[in-house]
């Protein structure tokens, strides 16, 4: 894989994906153009994300997004023995945090899918600690997640992450070939979707057979830190200039219908519904995601752009996929 002189040397592999207007922007010299962050969720990885970002981008083609893969997770986890433990959600945030820092950019827009969710949340916890008013005024989107700790009665009870993590964790390596795979997890009661989608996982190993593609101990913490998080204290105070809403998703895997909706409304934050959409919010139905961020991004998204985007950079550099095949295989994960 070609190293990418243009980035700086950091434990975690990105790519910014930037609107066609970018380069004719106002910001003026030496100024970034408005920038939006956009994380996946635990067993993710950014090209999960990519086919959003570009319609983000397609949208609203003065904007650039900051796509990258968190710890453990896609091209970072060969990166991750460089990088001090535990595995963390906070770990997670302050890594984004270093790399936006190390990019010198501050971000108006902030999305996070489930444990991503929690990651930006974290994000602006930091912030609101080190200042009580961020440099400029930050929208965060908290996709299909809750704020508090994660309790199995919260979630469906086919293809929860937690479960999911625990059979791979048993799994015997090497494994001979993917179809063997996605066998024994439909045989341990997990759907044709997610079977798939966790043998996409698999990289050939230096011995033969495949192995995991991930570092799924340290996922398995991060997974665990996600459980236990509590961030309804930065709801009650966020940090001024801080706007958070929340995407709720109709067939949702969590309780939305319980207190913790009304607790999120009563605390002065928006919750929108997604009609007709599992936890998967932006490949189930990205079009209808779009539309409820759109006003946050601009009153007026530019649609008759064509969707043309420029890749900036990335770490280690890489071709992403086409939208339909990402969408395929986009981001089962939680």
């Amino acid at each position: 894989m070609p190293h990418c002189l243009l980035c700086p040397p950091l434990d975690q592999a990105y790519e910014i994906v930037q609107g066609p207007l970018v380069r004719y922007s106002t910001v003026g010299p030496g100024r970034a153009p408005p920038t939006a962050v956009l994380v996946h969720g635990i067993l993710g990885r950014r090209q999960n994300m990519m086919s959003f970002a570009r319609r983000l981008v397609e949208g609203f083609p003065h904007w650039q997004v900051v796509v990258a893969d968190l710890r453990c997770h896609g091209e970072s986890a060969a990166l991750s023995h460089a990088l001090h433990g535990p595995h963390t959600l906070e770990a997670a945030a302050n890594d984004v945090i270093r790399l936006l820092s190390v990019l010198k950019l501050f971000p108006e827009m902030l999305i996070g899918h489930s444990f991503g969710g929690k990651v930006v949340l974290q994000m602006t916890k930091h912030w609101s600690t080190a200042a009580r008013r961020v440099p400029r005024p930050v929208q965060v989107w908290v996709l299909d997640t809750l704020p508090g700790e994660v309790r199995s009665g919260d979630m469906g009870g086919a293809d929860r992450p937690a479960d999911l993590i625990s059979t791979l964790q048993r799994v015997p390596l090497p494994v001979p070939n993917r179809q063997w795979l996605i066998s024994h997890l439909e045989g341990a009661g997990f759907s044709r979707q997610v079977a798939a989608w966790a043998a996409t996982n698999l990289a050939p190993l230096p011995s033969g057979g495949l192995g995991w593609g991930f570092d799924l101990p340290g996922i398995s913490q991060m997974f665990r830190s996600y459980e236990t998080a509590d961030l309804w204290p930065l709801l009650a105070a966020p940090a001024d200039g801080v706007t958070v809403s929340f995407v709720k998703a109709e067939r949702s895997t969590f309780r939305w219908g319980g207190t913790d909706e009304a607790r999120i409304r009563a605390l002065g934050h928006a919750v929108h519904e997604l009609p007709n959409s599992g936890h998967w919010v932006h490949s189930d139905q990205p079009e209808a995601l779009f539309r409820i961020l759109a006003p946050s991004f601009s009153s007026s998204p530019d649609i008759r752009v064509s969707p043309r985007n420029n890749i900036l950079a990335s770490h280690p550099a890489a071709v992403a996929a086409s939208s339909a095949g990402s969408r395929q295989l986009t981001a089962l994960e939680m």
